[in-house]
């Protein structure tokens, strides 16, 4: 009991365990109805310092349980109260992916593709990102257009025609013909933009709104005339950074006028109306300010589908600020929340293996998920063995790394961690309430559209601990390593 107590502390004050906070529900006769009887939970499991990668570990049956006691640890999952309808989860394919993949030999491409895309024998991701010209990612800066053409009449998209576009459609292909596939900018061209380069920040110049606008309009008919069809698009990747890379700076003023009075016009003039628009797309702790600035204008927020968020300015703390996700859904529950990046910075060949890397993703995507996001995007699929290539030298971790003087693929422990949610929970699937009774245990559960429950928990203790899993008066019991992730199917 005292040690319970302890680790119920640690885990409060050094990872700061954010409450979960239940959205408006869906109402029951949405919800099928959910029944345990005569059925067992098929255990999986990946774990610090053993073998476990996704591996099946056991088969539990449910059974009858009494009133738990208060030394006991329970997860409590009410089928009866069910939240948002998942979108998907996935990955950027960024330039640096696909040329990196281009130096892959065709067993190991496809062996890469099965894994990341193939339901049954990877981890089933189901949603994508790609970036408009270039970004961090890519082997140097580029545009789609010649300097200064502001009618944009130089327009074409040959650049990535060499790697990024053939592997966008082999993957589509490996994820069975269909991956929703969403697109960002990091920058104007320069010739748009007040620092007059894609580099260290700066602004849009006003005189060059409606052609910015129009140059979003020619990249997506561009990519769907190739077959490649665009779900949405966010409006500017961390618009609030002066980076030494592609970026550019937008106030929430600015950013809301752009959508009103520019980007979202552009689209419904180009036919392309029903395409989803993200704002912010930036970290979490700002993100509220931007919601309100462009949520609360009624001509800008109807062209507003949702907001997005990356993880980075807020992690060096000891709360990520998951709260903050909270009060958008609160003020604005017709908005819908997207998780667009993240990845473990300041790439490091040593800590390929390194399981903290791993319980980063873990412990965003349950927190992320029970605040009510619908969609999770990894940054980059695939890197090399220095974490690039990126022509600013920012390099950084992937799920999946290759060694192309070997020509070997690594799996790290976040390709793992990513699966134990990508390949169990579906598009579709709903968010069903979940509550753990101690805080060193996180949980989030979905109820997929055939029928099956996915419930996910994570230890980020050192210590093994044993719990109950409740569905009303049915339970089974389990038990989950040190460090270590689990998906329970049922």
């Amino acid at each position: 009991m005292k040690s319970l107590f302890i680790l119920s502390l640690l885990a409060f004050f050094v990872f700061g365990c954010a409450p979960q906070k239940e959205q408006t529900a869906v109402s029951p006769a949405s919800t099928p109805s959910f029944s345990v009887d005569g059925k067992e939970a098929t255990i999986y499991t990946t774990a610090d310092s053993t073998e476990l990668r996704l591996t099946q570990t056991g088969k539990k049956s449910f059974a009858a349980a009494n009133q738990p006691l208060e030394t006991e640890v329970g997860i409590f999952v009410n089928p009866n109260k069910s939240f948002q309808a998942l979108l998907g989860i996935g990955g950027a394919i960024t330039d640096a992916s696909s040329e990196v993949f281009a130096t892959l030999s065709e067993e190991k491409q496809a062996e890469f593709l099965k894994a990341y895309y193939d339901k049954e024998e990877g981890i089933g991701y189901t949603l994508a990102r790609t970036h408009i010209h270039s970004c961090d990612f890519s082997k140097g800066s580029y545009t789609y257009v010649t300097d200064a053409d502001k009618e944009l009449k130089t327009f074409n998209i040959d650049h990535d025609k060499e790697f990024r576009i053939p592997l966008i459609k082999r993957a589509t292909a490996a994820a069975g013909g269909k991956l929703p596939l969403y697109v960002s900018p990091w920058s104007p061209p320069p010739f748009m933009k007040t620092n007059d380069q894609m580099l260290q920040g700066g602004s849009l110049r006003p005189e060059y709104a409606g052609a910015w606008a129009l140059y979003y309009a020619k990249f997506i008919q561009a990519y769907e005339a190739l077959g490649m069809p665009i779900w949405g698009l966010t409006i500017q990747n961390e618009p609030m950074a002066t980076q030494r890379w592609e970026s550019c700076i937008y106030t929430a003023e600015q950013e809301r006028d752009f959508l009103k009075n520019h980007l979202g016009p552009t689209l419904e003039r180009e036919g392309l109306g029903d395409k989803k628009i993200i704002v912010w797309d930036h970290n979490r702790d700002l993100i509220t300010h931007r919601a309100n600035t462009i949520f609360e204008d009624p001509e800008a927020s109807k062209y507003a589908w949702g907001i997005g968020f990356h993880w980075y300015e807020t992690w060096t703390g000891s709360d990520p600020m998951f709260t903050n996700l909270d009060a958008i859904k609160d003020a604005f529950p017709d908005k819908n929340l997207v998780f667009t990046e993240g990845c473990n910075e300041a790439f490091d060949a040593n800590k390929y293996h390194y399981f903290p890397n791993a319980e980063r993703y873990g412990r965003s995507m349950i927190n992320d998920f029970n605040q009510g996001t619908v969609a999770w995007t990894d940054w980059n699929i695939l890197l090399d063995e220095t974490g690039g290539p990126n022509h600013v030298q920012n390099l950084c971790f992937a799920p999946v790394h290759a060694d192309t003087r070997t020509g070997e693929l690594i799996y790290t422990p976040t390709y793992y961690y990513i699966g134990h949610f990508s390949k169990f929970i579906r598009p579709g699937a709903k968010r069903v309430s979940t509550v753990c009774s101690r805080s060193f245990l996180l949980s989030t559960s979905f109820l997929n559209e055939d029928g099956s429950m996915v419930t996910v928990v994570m230890n980020h203790t050192d210590q093994p601990i044993s719990y109950k899993l409740y569905i009303g008066e049915k339970a089974v019991e389990e038990r989950i390593l040190p460090h270590a992730m689990q998906t329970l199917v049922y």
